[in-house]
């Protein structure tokens, strides 16, 4: 026969380890709950603050990109230089650039009122084409002519430099169907000639007669050189 005090006993021992394994339980879901909670922390973690595992490929890309469009960019600047680089010395690389710039002059007097959108890209080209000129000369030759004790004619030619920016400011502000819009095409083509003309026929060669092959070669390869960054 059983007595109550060894019925508690065993009614003990049976809640003891039952709840023993209802705390060991309890504890195990904990410790996988905290588990879980780690895990799901970490990967928030690496959302929040890592680039992640596509970063890798968008960055290429994108340095890709970057490349292609500088490669694109020297590549046109070679281009726009080597048209007028090919002619050969500097006095004739400047002589072509000139008459590059007359041609785009004629293409502006041969249009009318109606075609603004043209006579904008026009007045665009003409604007580039006129500052890497003027660039070329006043960065290169004009210094070599004050060396050369040409200073009077370096300085000439750099004050007509600025009637030149004076015609592109004033087209700049005119509208492209202004009823005088032609009239000061005309004006400013024949500035520009007259500036061709004297540079081409009077000042150039005097300088250049006196350039020994290495002072001519040098002179040469910097209104290249200018060109290409200006271009």
């Amino acid at each position: 026969m059983v007595t109550r005090t060894q019925s508690r006993t065993t009614s003990g021992s049976k809640s003891t380890r039952g709840s023993s394994t209802k705390r060991a339980g309890t504890a195990d879901r904990a410790s996988s709950a905290n588990r879980g909670a780690g895990s799901n922390r970490g990967g928030s973690e690496r959302s929040a603050f890592s680039w992640g595992d596509a970063t890798g490929p968008l960055l290429a890309a994108g340095l890709a990109g970057a490349a292609i469009g500088i490669a694109a960019n020297y590549g046109r600047k070679f281009i726009t230089q080597a048209v007028s680089g090919i002619s050969g010395d500097w006095d004739e690389v400047l002589a072509t650039e000139h008459d590059l710039t007359l041609a785009v002059f004629d293409k502006m007097l041969a249009t009318d009122p109606s075609q603004t959108w043209k006579r904008s890209m026009l007045l665009m080209q003409l604007t580039h084409m006129l500052d890497k000129h003027a660039h070329e000369e006043e960065m290169v030759v004009y210094p070599a002519l004050r060396e050369a004790n040409q200073a009077t004619e370096a300085d000439e030619l750099n004050a007509e430099h600025g009637y030149i920016k004076t015609f592109l400011y004033e087209l700049g502000q005119m509208e492209a169907d202004h009823p005088l819009w032609l009239e000061k095409i005309r004006e400013f083509r024949a500035l520009v000639a007259e500036h061709a003309k004297m540079e081409e026929e009077q000042v150039f060669p005097a300088f250049k007669s006196n350039l020994d092959e290495t002072q001519n070669a040098k002179i040469t390869a910097l209104v290249n050189q200018d060109g290409f960054w200006q271009a």
